[in-house]
């Protein structure tokens, strides 16, 4: 009998009652308290009255606001950033935004209008950012001039226009962005041009079929940026930029659209135009020779991605200026088909994504001393013996990515030849380290390290030996010998560490003196693995850092834990099956009373019971005291216990009498 009143007992002991506290009422989400609402695609046909009065941004795109009038957002008057994409608004009245001082962006986006009221944007003291993109207008004098005196943004992308000219005494003096792309602007005359009193604007053309510039339209104009992307005849545009300034100049063309093969004689026109960067990606050359780039010798930044090249020429003379050089998605076999000593000035050169197998070759970049970041990644690179042959001479190199190669060899000290080297990415590249000793052992200066899904040996404790200011290291998809980090580990060469990523290791556990020499540690990335509860005490001797173990196989966090995740700044504990049940009550209290510390907390649901599968664990109440069915079993677990008692009483003495 013992067995079953064993059972009725713990039964009693454990019985509970538990609940769920949910909303099915559809509401704007809080993004930042009293301050940030996000109410899109809620069907709304009105400003909801949950929303405070304090609001200061918010998203309200995708809703029903057909008319907006001057009490549609009366309430609202601390708001400074309104976002009604694509609401269905035909109609905006006089005085929409009298009592909005503040307000200075008004996304209109996607709306069908038919009127604005000249009055409509009163109110503001300071606007500045307007976007009137795709609402159907043909003609600039649509835009009501009042109040946009303060005006710095305008967006006026995919609509109708055909003249840029602006109405009189429309305010452009303070414009610093000005966008026309995908219109219908097909001529640019100097009448249309001198509207505009901005200096050092941002001006978009792309995806207009300009076909003619009037001579001297943009003379002794000056602009941040120019851009003409998808001009069916670059030479067209040179010609009308002559005698302007820009230090940006976007020349670049589509997949979708047309255009003739640059010739010597289409940028010609380039002469006459001071630039600083000039984009011509995805264009075709006909004849890429020195005198083709007669005209880009003042230029610091070229950009040829995707030009279709497999090599650049030789002999290139007067290119002494260009800082950073783009040749990404071309064609090249060899590092030394980029002709790098035309370039001396060079401090930044990227050939991402090339679409050959990218021989690395030997001192191919030597004449580049002031190179200071070399991008190759994504570039199909195999170098069996790496770096410094490759490297050599890059004494200046801060910079350097060789992530998604094919294979790459690391010899000793296979950086040898550019010791200030600051950032390296190797991500997902199979890695061979030939050397017990680290490759990285002269690399005093490097604080970022992308190791990620290298296929490392991570048991090579020596692997990290000599990064003494390393701050980043990102080891995540490596995996760990027993799936382990154990007490001794590569990890314990690099005390500077602050940011540490460890996630999609297959990681089921580590141990509790595995991370005591990270003293500096302010960021830890678990995430993805098959850790349990076991494994937050490798954490004990760390406070305040941002922790994420989402993702893993916690179910249970222990009382004597709690105090663990207490001093810490952040934890996402999101997509664990966690219990919630009441052997798990100490763990969710501490949820509830630390959800300032908790991230994504919708995805922090419980897994256990059945019946509150999904629920999430802030909304998850448990009553773990006796309740009246187990203060009833108990009377009669009593009662049922006295009885034995007696019983056994009796026939103890019973025995004892008849062996006397």
């Amino acid at each position: 009998m013992a067995a079953p009143v064993r059972g009725l007992l713990l039964a009693v002991l454990f019985s509970a009652t538990c609940k769920v506290i949910t909303s099915s009422e559809q509401m704007c989400k809080e993004k930042e308290a009293n301050r940030t609402y996000n109410c899109e695609n809620l069907g709304l046909r009105e400003i909801p009255d949950t929303l405070p009065n304090t609001t200061e941004f918010l998203e309200f795109g995708f809703n029903f606001l057909p008319t907006i009038q001057n009490t549609t957002f009366s309430r609202l008057i601390e708001l400074i950033f309104l976002d009604l994409t694509r609401c269905q608004i035909n109609w905006i009245h006089e005085d929409t935004f009298q009592s909005h001082h503040q307000l200075n962006t008004i996304v209109l986006t996607g709306n069908p209008l038919i009127f604005m009221a000249e009055t409509s944007l009163n109110g503001p003291r300071s606007l500045q950012h307007l976007f009137l993109i795709q609402i159907g207008i043909s003609s600039l004098e649509f835009i009501p001039v009042h109040n946009l005196n303060h005006l710095e943004s305008l967006y006026l992308g995919s609509n109708h226009i055909s003249s840029i000219k602006f109405p009189e005494h429309f305010p452009t003096q303070n414009l610093k962005v000005l966008d026309f792309q995908n219109n219908a602007i097909h001529y640019l005359s100097g009448k249309d041009m001198s509207t505009l009193e901005a200096t050092n604007l941002r001006l978009n053309f792309d995806g207009n079929d300009i076909r003619g510039i009037e001579p001297g339209a943009f003379q002794s104009k000056v602009f941040q940026s120019l851009r003409f992307g998808g001009a069916p005849d670059l030479s067209v545009i040179l010609k009308g930029l002559q005698n302007s300034t820009t230090q940006s100049l976007w020349l670049g063309t589509y997949e979708d659209t047309e255009s003739q093969d640059l010739t010597p004689a289409m940028l010609e026109g380039l002469c006459e135009v001071s630039v600083e960067s000039i984009n011509l990606q995805k264009h075709h050359f006909s004849d890429l020779s020195p005198p083709t780039l007669r005209c880009f010798t003042g230029l610091q930044e070229l950009d040829l991605t995707a030009a279709h090249l497999s090599g650049l020429p030789p002999g290139i003379q007067g290119m002494t200026s260009l800082k950073k050089l783009v040749l990404n998605v071309n064609h090249f076999d060899q590092l030394c088909q980029i002709s790098a000593a035309s370039f001396p000035s060079l401090t930044d050169l990227s050939i991402k994504g090339n679409l050959r197998e990218l021989d690395l070759g030997a001192g191919c970049l030597e004449k580049l001393e002031n190179l200071q970041r070399l991008d190759l990644s994504h570039s199909v690179v195999k170098a069996p013996e790496c770096c410094n042959l490759p490297l050599k001479g890059l004494h200046h190199l801060q910079h350097l990515n060789l992530s998604y190669a094919q294979a790459i060899g690391l010899q000793d000290q296979a950086f040898e030849e550019c010791p200030r080297l600051q950032v390296l990415d190797l991500a997902f590249t199979h890695l061979s380290v030939s050397a017990d000793q680290s490759p990285f052992q002269n690399l005093r200066l490097l604080q970022a390290l992308n190791l990620s899904h290298c296929l490392l040996d991570t048991s090579n404790q020596h692997l990290l030996e000599g990064l003494a200011d390393l701050r980043q290291l990102n080891l995540q998809g490596n995996r760990f010998q027993d799936g382990s980090i154990s007490k001794t580990n590569l990890l314990q060469t690099v005390g500077s560490l602050e940011v540490l990523m460890l996630s999609s290791c297959e990681l089921l556990s580590i141990d509790q003196q595995a991370f005591r020499s990270l003293g500096k540690m302010s960021h830890v990335d678990l995430s993805h693995n098959n850790l349990t509860d076991n494994s937050i005490s490798a954490l004990s001797h760390h406070k305040g850092i941002y922790l994420n173990l989402a993702n893993n196989s916690i179910c249970i966090v222990p009382p004597h834990l709690l105090p663990i995740l207490s001093q810490q700044s952040t934890i996402n504990l999101s997509h664990n099956p966690l219990d919630c049940t009441c052997s798990n009550v100490a763990f969710i209290t501490w949820c509830k009373e630390n959800l300032h510390k908790l991230e994504d907390t919708e995805e922090t649901v419980c897994a256990n019971p059945p019946s509150l599968r999904g629920a999430k664990l802030s909304e998850v109440e448990l009553s773990c005291g006796i309740t009246a069915v187990g203060i009833f079993s108990l009377v009669v677990f009593l009662f049922l216990f006295t009885i034995l008692l007696v019983f056994s009483v009796k026939y103890l003495l019973r025995w004892k009498y008849q062996h006397i």
